[in-house]
């Protein structure tokens, strides 16, 4: 009877492991509290690895040998995968290549309502970001940020959507673009919202002359208990936006490459586009929260193309982890494809 409940545990676990290595196989990737927990793939890694340690000493009482080598050997499969998964995603780059005539560089920062337009400004002119968006951050901000990079010689044109005031920045989205881009407009069904994510606001803008990409500037609502539904709508539309080949996302999408299962199309991760981090080494990079070392968070805020670009490297900045937003700048620098 205990041989046969051991087995039964054992299978039961290794279950559990191959759903947390692998939810999208299991279509369970954007299921309370899986897709909290697998947001933390290097965390989740380190854990199956202490508890085949753990296994691995209770192998020394004889009684339990059996069973706990079981469990070990459970446990040292699921460390190993998702120790490779990571590494494969990318544990971080320290350079951008040079950046020529046709690169864009685009930055994403959830700024978090904090009162940081100067050092967003700094880091945007350092960078020679092209594109800035900067989710929870509010048009007076916005424009304080292009109004500084203006004095440092770097223009920028500012737009953005907005859900209303709530006193901090939560419900409104900025983007800025370079006019080296062209002149651009955000559409109106994201002003009004009548297409638009569920909670929080995202800004579409496209080419005035109809040359260009179209840049989203993106922002989900949290994957909280009460917020799956939206949580997922939200991810379906960000999809959604990814019809076409010559499109750039960028934003908080606070979600990870793990929740993007059966919303890729013709080989994308998410709609038609894939992750601009993961293909330049930075994909298991964690942006949120700052108060975890990079690899030990969560991989949230995304740059994704479609394949009219390609990523040629990426950055994830820790140096700014103590200027009150809790996400790290990313920054992403892209080439035309052929």
């Amino acid at each position: 009877m205990l041989r046969l409940l051991g087995v039964l545990v054992t299978v039961v676990c290794a279950i559990a492991a191959a759903v947390l290595t692998w939810p999208s196989f299991f279509r369970v990737d954007r299921v309370f509290p899986i897709a909290q927990i697998v947001s933390f793939r290097t965390v989740l890694a380190i854990g199956f690895a202490l508890l085949a340690v753990l296994a691995l000493l209770f192998a020394l009482i004889r009684p339990l040998r059996g069973f706990a080598l079981s469990l070990a050997l459970v446990m040292a499969a699921a460390a190993v995968a998702g120790g490779t998964i990571v590494v494969m995603r990318g544990t971080g780059t320290s350079a951008l290549p040079a950046k020529g005539d046709d690169s864009v560089r685009v930055l994403t920062w959830n700024t978090a309502g904090a009162d940081i337009a100067d050092t967003v400004a700094q880091m945007a002119v350092a960078m020679e970001a092209d594109v800035v968006a900067l989710p929870e951050t509010t048009i007076e901000t916005g424009e304080a940020v292009a109004l500084a990079m203006r004095d440092l010689g770097h223009r920028m044109w500012a737009y953005h959507a907005e859900y209303g005031d709530d006193g901090w920045g939560a419900l409104s989205t900025t983007l800025l673009i370079s006019p080296d881009l062209g002149d651009y407009a955000v559409i109106e069904s994201s002003i009004d919202g009548s297409s638009n994510t569920s909670t929080v606001p995202s800004a579409v803008a496209m080419p005035v002359d109809g040359d260009g990409p179209t840049i989203v500037a993106a922002h989900a609502v949290a994957p909280r208990q009460d917020d799956m539904g939206h949580w997922r709508n939200d991810l379906q539309w960000l999809a959604d936006q990814c019809g076409q080949s010559n499109v750039i996302l960028a934003g908080d999408f606070n979600a990870t490459v793990d929740h993007f299962g059966q919303l890729g199309v013709d080989g994308g991760m998410l709609g038609r586009c894939t992750d601009s981090a993961v293909q330049s080494g930075n994909g298991a990079v964690g942006t949120w929260p700052t108060d975890l070392t990079a690899l030990l968070g969560a991989p949230i805020d995304h740059v994704m193309t479609g394949d009219a670009w390609v990523a040629t490297g990426s950055l994830v900045l820790t140096t700014l982890d103590d200027s009150g937003s809790d996400h790290r700048p990313l920054v992403v620098q892209l080439e035309p494809a052929g």
